[in-house]
């Protein structure tokens, strides 16, 4: 006999209790505010409210591609992105490969232990400890250099360090943590296969290329594709941490602009429709990667 809806929630209530928690966040703290968006087609005015406040159209919007510092935001924000997935993407799933040839169990949980644990630093951490490590007087790093005969380099001073810095930290705080989904998967793959791989003669590479990089395809593939939808998302936290008035040639980016010009400045409407635009961007780039992937191949998020 079929269920009712109010039936079907009297049933899951206890599922539905703990799911609760996660629908009333993502409603208050991703829904609601999108309601927040229409600021940026008008003169906003904090004391007169969205009500009260006179609509301008695209103005906020044709103001930005006007500013002189426009596009070198957007290519910080698309470089950074860009090397934050061309290095950042790839590493879990090596560390996932290696985890999985390791057949000590105590030295594999040992490895993944410590892998995981820079995850869970906080990013004013992190920050702090690329600040000590790269301190041109007291950091490792330069102390390493010296020893070489090489003089103390002010890294994070000088902007050609920048993108190198942010995508080393990236790599180093959340491979470890994004191996778990592919040491997942990789556990769903069936044992047999490698066994008649073994028996046709094939060593640990060739069963790594024929076996396990096809059986987490599927995986690979979606995980690429939200990772694309991500390249404009650039933290803010750790670009603000690490950047100055020195490094901004290559450090400023849409965050760190739209927090100095919309929260500074309470240039709130110009603020929102820089975020928008790049939000419609990266929106446009998770429909095109997912329309390619499922026009190539068999794997897509819909």
């Amino acid at each position: 006999m079929k269920l009712s809806i109010l039936g079907q929630v009297k049933r899951d209530r206890l599922l539905l209790s703990m799911f609760a928690p996660v629908l009333v966040y993502y409603i208050l703290l991703r829904y609601v505010p999108m309601f927040g968006i229409a600021i940026s087609f008008m003169d906003y005015n904090l004391f007169k409210g969205i009500a009260g406040s006179p609509w301008v159209g695209l103005k906020y919007y044709e103001m930005f591609f006007q500013n002189r510092d426009a596009w070198n935001i957007i290519r910080n924000t698309v470089l950074l992105g860009f090397y934050k997935l061309l290095f950042g993407f790839p590493a879990p799933i090596l560390l996932a490969l290696m985890l999985n040839e390791v057949r000590n169990t105590t030295y594999k949980r040992f490895i993944q232990t410590v892998s995981y644990l820079p995850y869970f630093l906080s990013v004013v951490v992190v920050a702090s400890l690329i600040d000590m490590l790269l301190s041109p007087s007291t950091g490792w790093l330069n102390h390493a250099l010296q020893k070489l005969g090489v003089p103390a380099i002010n890294f994070l001073q000088e902007s050609e360090w920048f993108r190198t810095i942010y995508v080393s930290s990236e790599v180093w705080q959340h491979a470890g943590w994004g191996s778990i989904i592919f040491l997942a998967a990789m556990t769903a793959l069936d044992p047999q296969l490698y066994e008649a791989a073994r028996m046709d003669g094939a060593g640990r590479l060739r069963q790594i290329w024929h076996v396990t990089l096809p059986g987490i395809a599927p995986t690979v593939v979606i995980m690429l594709i939200l990772q694309v939808g991500q390249v404009l998302e650039i933290g803010f936290d750790k670009v603000f941490l690490l950047s100055n008035a020195a490094t901004y040639d290559t450090a400023d980016i849409i965050s760190t602009y739209v927090y100095r010009i919309g929260i500074l400045k309470a240039a709130y409407s110009y603020g929102t429709a820089i975020d928008l635009f790049m939000a419609v961007i990266g929106f446009f780039l998770v429909y095109a990667s997912n329309k390619i992937s499922r026009r190539f191949g068999e794997t897509s998020l819909w």
